[in-house]
């Protein structure tokens, strides 16, 4: 599974936190909601805040990373 991001944090060691957005349409009004997650995710080299990147799912790494960057957009 792939998922494309913004990167939120990159102040742990050899972790980056990611910022999914994605939006939702309410089940009564049909308005659609912006809906964000934030996920863990596993970095080998440094990577810059800002940058929007394709995270892939890996075996646990960690208790909280579960996903690997695939790629820097």
């Amino acid at each position: 599974m792939e998922l494309k991001g913004k990167i939120v944090s990159n102040k742990l060691a050899k972790t980056v936190v990611v910022e999914v957005t994605r939006l939702k349409k309410h089940a009564l009004y049909g308005k659609y909601m912006k809906i964000s997650n934030r996920y863990k995710a596993h970095s080998e080299e440094p990577v810059e805040e800002g940058k929007t990147v394709v995270i892939e799912s890996v075996r646990p790494l960690s208790k909280d990373k579960r996903w690997k960057i695939k790629e820097i957009l």
